[in-house]
Formats: C-alpha cells, structure tokens, sequence
C-alpha cells in the first residue's frame, strides 16, 4: 500500500528506519481494534527517539509468558496468571488485562467451546454404551453359567467359593480387555496425529501415562457396577437347579448391587464430561429413556397379543408367541438396542447439525474486510465502489459511540464494578452503539422481544454476554452519554451473537426514533474477492478518513482450526459408532441361547425350517422396528435439548431421523439374529436340543 520494499526508508514520528523484514502473520496478534491497524516494529530503544510518546497518546504494553521447557524449575504459567490477577486486585490496578488462548479470540471461543462440548459427549455417550454392553455380557453370562455353578454346588463348592470363582474370572477379563482398549487408543492417537498432520502446525506432546490410567479405571468402574449383580445371582444358584431348570428371583442384595452399578455410572459420567451440565443432561435424559422404552415396551408386547390372530400365517403366530412367552427378555432386548441405537442416533443428529453449524458460521464467504468511519453523506458512494468491484453483500450499519453512565438511574462510578475487571473495563470505555430496524441476520433472541420502534420510545437489545459481565437484565434503563447528549433506552431484549461469522456485531442496538439525533458514522464487512485485491488502496486515496481493516489472517486461522476440530470429531465419531455396533450385537445375543432351544424344539414337533425362518424374520423386525422408534424419538428429544441449553445453535426438526432409526433397528434385528441362529436351522433338531 505504501509502495515500499525492503531496503527502503519508513519515517515514524521524528526517527527514519530501514525495512529489514517484511511481517507475513502474527499468530499472537490477537484480535482487539488497535491490532487491525498498520503494524511496524521497531527496537525498544528506538522508541524514545520517535517523540512518538507525547501527552495524550495511546499506549500499551504486552508480556508473553510461555510455560518453560520440560523438567525446567520455576512456576507455571496458571500460577503466574493466579498471581497477576491477586495483584491486580490487592493493589486495585487498572487498566490491565489478562488473555489467554480461552478468552483472548472471542472469534474461536464459541467454536473452541462446542468443540470441546462435543468431544465431552462422544466420551460420555461412548460410556454409555460400554455399561450397556458390560450389562448385557454379564446377563448372557449368568444365564449360561446357571447350570454349571450348579453343578458346582452339587460338588462342594460354597457360596463364597462361587463368587471369588466368577470375581477373579471377570476380574481377569476385564482387565484384559482394558488394557485391550488402552493399546487401540495408545495407536489410534498417533494415526490422530497423521490425519491431523498437514493441520496442526506445533509439536503434540509425547502422550504420558494418565489417559491409561484413565481408561483402566473406567474399564474396572463399569465392570464393578454392571457385572456385579449377575456374579451375585450366581452366588445364590440353588443345588437342585442341576435337576429343576429353574431360574429363582434375584436376591434383595443382588438388587441393591444394581442400585451401587448406577451411582458408579453417574460418578463416571462427571469425570468423562467435565462439565457438570453436560452430563447431568445427557445422563438424566438416557434414564429417562431407559424407563420410558421399558414401558413402552411392555405395552406394546400386551397389545400384540390381540394381534396374534390378525394374520392367518403360522409364522406370524409363532412369532408373536415367541415374544410373549419371555416378556422380560424381550423388553431387556428392546431396551439396551434402543438404547444403543438411540447413542448412535444422538451423535449422528448432534453431529450433522454441530457441523452445519460451523460452517455456517464461519462459511468461506465470510467477510474478509472492515471499513470504518463512514460519514454519513459517502455511504451511497462507498456502496456503488463496492459493488462495481463484484462485493456481493454490502450491509451498512450506523454506528453511534457512548459511554454507558448509569444504570437504573445509578450513576456508574470507579467503584461500581471495582471487583470485576472485566466489567469495570467495559464501563470505562465507550460503547460502540448502533440502531437499525430489524436484527441483524448472525443475531439471535436469547430473552424478551425485538423492539417496534414506536415514536417516544427508547429501548434497547443487549448482548447476553456483557448483560451478564454488567449485571444487566430485562427492564433494566441504561444511559448513555453521546457526544455530551443523553440518551436512556429501557433492556428489552437479549441476543446471542455469532462471534465466529466475522460479521458486524453490536453489544447494544437502540431503536432509530431515539437514536435519531445523535452523530452517527457508518461501518461496513464484506468478502472482498480476490480480483479486486487493489481496491482498499484506492478507496484509502479517495476517501482518507476511512479506516478499512484486513481480517482474512484471522478469518484463514479461524478455518484452520474448525477443520482441525472437524477431523477429530470425525475420528472420534468413528470409534463411538464401532462401540455402538458391538452394543447392538451384545442386545441381540442376550436370548439366543433360549431361541435355540426353542428352535430345535418347534421343529421336533413338526415346525418347517421355512416356517421358523420366517418366524424369526417376523419377531426381529418387531423388535428392532419398536426398537428403531423410540431411539429415534429419544434421539429428536435429547438432540433438540442439547442444541438448544448446551451447544447454543437451531435445532432442524427432520422427519429422517424416524426412517433411520426404523429401518436402522430392524436391519440390525435382522443381521444380528441371523448371526446368533443361522446355524440352528441348519442342524437336526436332535442335535440342537442335545447341545442345549
């Protein structure tokens, strides 16, 4: 712009410097306004010889503080920053502010925090389905084992002996399969990292030992809340099961074990969420789920009994009679696939609209330009330039600047917000104040109503984020002080913001009729393409007073890291769905003993191979269809509760998720029962019945 090269000369203030170097990027700019200007560096013992420093200037100074190199002394960087902040408030120093990766982008912040939210979950609901999974393991494998600990009673062995037997056997495998888990994590990081290779410029630190430790322990957790009961049960077989093939009711303490299996879960749930919210949420809503889809369950099995002479098939009668006969069973299947279904559901809903989200937020059309300082009789002007250079949108906001003075009719004063520095530097600065008619389309209401601008009227929308920093809320007045003229507008409406579109954004927007008197410039942000690179030069020439900021440096970086974010949701994804089928499979199990036994029973009496065959192709698809119809409903529940408290962006209500999750239980009916009893209808009923 300044049609300079290195080698050449620059004078700043008194002093004339030679261009060493020319500044590509600067990740640690930072985003606040005086960092959109011009930037030259200079020496620090340069500076005094500028006599740029004069009475009146602007000054500020920054301090990089980076951790130390590994194994070095010294303090870390957060009790370098707990002390800051202790010192800032003993001593009541002003004018200092203290940002970090989490607060100094407000750009990223709210990508970086759904990120963070979402990753929450997938490690949540990935729990989930390893309880359930661990619940249904353990079922099938005390319904197998009935006989044998039997037997053992029969030949000595005392209840304690049974339970140390079948502790140390789960013990042994659990741990196994933990640290099975450990060692597919530990890989599956550094093929993380390959992916995410080309993305991540700076080193990853060597992963330490915590995350196994980590996922050992939750391994161990679930197995002592979920496997428990069953061990237990199997403590109190009775002998004469070995001739009476009688299940007997679980014991009150076998019970109570289920009772310690929750409470263990939950305590899970916190730690893999960190975020209390979150997990209560999504821990609430699958209990919710599970007692529901119990219900509903068992309803639906008592009203397809009036149904098992609808059809003239046989295969239809055996069906339903099949499903009748073990009602328990059949409800604990529906459950844990609904359930299971319900997680992968979840996450694909959740996931798509998170992604769409993001996208949208920050599409790669955002605006790349700021232009500042419009006077009011060059705004059609600047338009027409703008346009005939092929800018497709031109959105011009008037913005009025005020100092917020009081609140309420209580005058702001130092001492006002003196224990939140925050706050208090809000209030010592002037407001960047607009005032339009309709909201702008980035915006969003969080409370109250948009304003109808009627005539005497003063009212206000506030972001919900400094009404929350300021203390403000609905129906309370502000008044501001514009170039020595007040203005009082009464909060009537709180709005969310999308920091992350790089759109014009407003903490506070007055309606015109009360804004109609008041010094008003204009500002403008577009996507400036790149064939009109040139045009900021000459519209700087022409128009001198205009301040046109160049934020595609921090628009590339906020893409970078969203397709970071991304790929690791997108990996992370893919694991949690291999979770959920192996869930699925484990549901689909649980009876698969009895059904062979039933099989080869019906077909010693008679039953054709077809006719089972097709009974079992009936009662799979009514339980996975029942199955696939509430997941997805509980699915389109928590999903919309979770975009709405939690993520913070539209829910789409789409009528898809309902197709999917019916033809998505049924198909795994389907696949999982032909797995489990393929070879039953293959083999002589003898021969199943003797294996039974």
């Amino acid at each position: 712009t300044l049609n300079v090269k290195v080698g050449g000369e620059l004078r700043l203030g008194e002093s004339r410097f030679r261009i060493a170097q020319l500044i590509a990027a600067e990740p640690d700019r930072g985003s606040g306004f005086i960092n959109f200007a011009p930037r030259a560096m200079i020496a620090m013992d340069d500076l005094a010889a500028t006599q740029l420093i004069q009475p009146g200037a602007r000054v500020g100074y920054r301090l990089l503080v980076a951790e130390a190199g590994k194994g070095a002394p010294g303090a870390t960087v957060k009790d370098f920053g707990d002390w800051l902040k202790k010192t800032i408030k003993d001593g009541n120093v002003r004018g200092v502010r203290i940002d970090s990766l989490q607060n100094g982008r407000p750009e990223m912040s709210a990508t970086l925090d759904r990120a963070d939210s979402f990753l929450s979950l997938v490690g949540l609901l990935s729990a989930m389905l390893a309880a359930v999974a661990v619940a249904m393991a353990a079922r099938r494998f005390m319904t197998r084992h009935l006989d044998s600990c039997a037997m053992l009673r029969c030949l000595g062995l005392t209840q304690n002996q049974v339970t140390v037997l079948y502790l140390t056997e789960f013990l042994i495998v659990g741990l196994a399969g933990s640290l099975l888990g450990v060692a597919v994590g530990f890989g599956a990081h550094y093929a993380l990292v390959e992916l995410l290779g080309s993305l991540v410029a700076t080193d990853i630190p060597s992963p330490s030992v915590l995350p196994a430790v980590q996922g050992i322990a939750a391994g161990m957790l679930l197995l002592a809340g979920f496997a428990l009961p069953p061990i237990l049960q199997l403590r109190n077989v009775p002998h004469n099961r070995a001739i009476r093939r009688e299940a007997a009711a679980p014991k009150p303490a076998a019970l109570a074990t289920y009772g310690m299996g929750i409470a263990a879960f939950g305590a899970l749930l916190l730690w893999q969420a960190g975020d209390v919210k979150l997990a209560l949420f999504t821990g609430g809503g699958f209990l919710a789920a599970f007692a529901a889809f119990a219900l509903i369950g068992w309803l639906g099995l008592r009203a397809l009994g009036s149904l098992r002479h609808a059809a003239g098939s046989q295969a239809w009668r055996f069906a339903v009679t099949s499903l009748r006969r073990r009602p328990g069973a059949t409800v604990v299947q529906v459950v844990s696939l609904a359930l299971g279904l319900m997680a992968l559901l979840l996450l694909t809903v959740v996931r798509g609209d998170l992604m769409t989200a993001w996208r949208n937020a920050t599409p790669p059309d955002a605006p790349n330009r700021f232009i500042i300082n419009i006077q009011p009789d060059q705004r059609d002007e600047i338009r027409t330039r703008l346009a005939d250079a092929g800018v497709a949108e031109i959105p011009l906001y008037p913005m009025v600047r005020g100092r917020l003075v009081a609140v309420n009719g209580k005058t702001i004063t130092p001492d006002t917000y003196a224990d939140e520095d925050g706050a208090r530097g809000l209030a010592e600065r002037e407001f960047n104040l607009s005032t339009m008619m309709d909201m702008p389309p980035s915006n969003r209401i969080s409370s109250g109503q948009w304003y109808t601008d009627k005539p005497g009227a003063a009212e206000a929308s506030v972001e919900e984020g400094i009404a929350k920093t300021l203390k403000l809320k609905l129906g309370d007045t502000m008044r501001f002080d514009i170039a020595g003229s007040p203005v009082e507008a009464k909060i009537t409406s709180l709005r969310k913001l999308e920091w992350g579109s790089m759109r014009v954004n407003f903490f506070v927007i007055i309606n015109p009729s009360a804004m109609a008197d008041t010094p008003q410039t204009w500002i403008t942000a577009f996507h400036l393409p790149k064939q009109a690179a040139g045009l900021p030069a000459t519209l700087s020439r022409d128009y001198p007073n205009l301040t046109i900021v160049d934020v595609g440096g921090i628009l590339r970086q906020v893409q970078s890291v969203l397709d970071q974010v991304i790929q690791a949701v997108e990996f992370l994804f893919a694991f949690t769905l291999v979770s959920g089928v192996l869930v699925l499979y484990a549901a689909l199990m649980g009876s698969q003993d009895e059904r062979r036994r039933e099989a080869g029973l019906l077909r010693a009496l008679g039953a054709t191979r077809k006719q089972l065959s097709q009974a079992q192709m009936i009662e799979f698809l009514l339980v996975g269809g029942l199955a696939g119809l509430l997941a997805a409903t509980g699915a389109g529940l928590m999903g919309w509760g979770l975009a709405t408290y939690q993520f913070k962006f539209a829910w789409t209500f789409s009528p898809w998720v309902w197709l999917a999750g019916l033809v998505a239980g049924a198909v795994c009916a389907i696949i999982g029962g032909w797995l489990g009893l393929r070879n039953v209808l293959n083999h002589p009923p003898l021969q199943t019945l003797r294996e039974a």
